[in-house]
Order: structure tokens, then sequence, then C-alpha cells
């Protein structure tokens, strides 16, 4: 197992845990450790994360909590993942942008 997918795995786990546990870090461990996932996207998955990310954002945690008995639930995970999920894209972007503007990759010419 890479370790990329090592530390994705672990922030999974961390949004689960963390979207039942009530922690004063909670917040601060999922940005951490999305910020950390974020270094990991390839070039090429970086698009599906953005776009996963700003759809979580907008309304796919919440889409999900008024299903009877486990809505509630399910929205709280997706909830805390979709922390990590933006914090991953900020990495994302941020690496692009460096990438575009200093390393000449992507460009068209």
């Amino acid at each position: 197992m890479s370790l990329a997918r090592i530390i994705w795995s672990i922030s999974l786990l961390a949004a689960v845990v963390l979207a039942f546990v009530s922690m004063e870090q909670g917040a601060i461990i999922l940005a951490i450790l999305g910020l950390i996932s974020g270094w990991f996207v390839d070039h090429e998955h970086r698009s599906g994360l953005i776009i996963a990310a700003i759809f979580l954002a907008a309304s796919g945690a919440t889409a999900l909590g008024y299903i009877p008995a486990v809505g509630e639930y399910i929205s709280a995970i997706f909830s805390s993942y979709s922390s990590v999920l933006s914090a991953a894209a900020l990495v994302a972007i941020c690496r692009t942008t460096v990438e575009r503007l200093f390393l000449g990759k992507g460009t068209a010419g």
C-alpha cells in the first residue's frame, strides 16, 4: 500500500470518527489531514477532487440527511469528509498554479 493511500485512508477514517465524536480540535485535524492528502493527488485526479469538494460543500453532505434512521449519520460523515476534500482541493489548486506558473507544466506553449 502506498503512502498516499495510507494517508487518504487515515483521512477517511478520521472523518468518520470525528463525525460522531465531538472534539475541540476535530476541525483542525480534518484540515491538516486534508492538506497532507491533497499533496499526494496526481495531476490527472486533481479536477475530480476539486469537483467532489465543490459538490460536497454545496449540497452533497446534506442531501442524504432525509433518509430515515441513518440519514443524519450519513450526512455527518459526508460533512466531515467534505472538510477533508476541501482542504485537499486547496492544495491541488495551489500545486497546479505553481506548476503552471513556475515549472511550465500544463501550458500550451
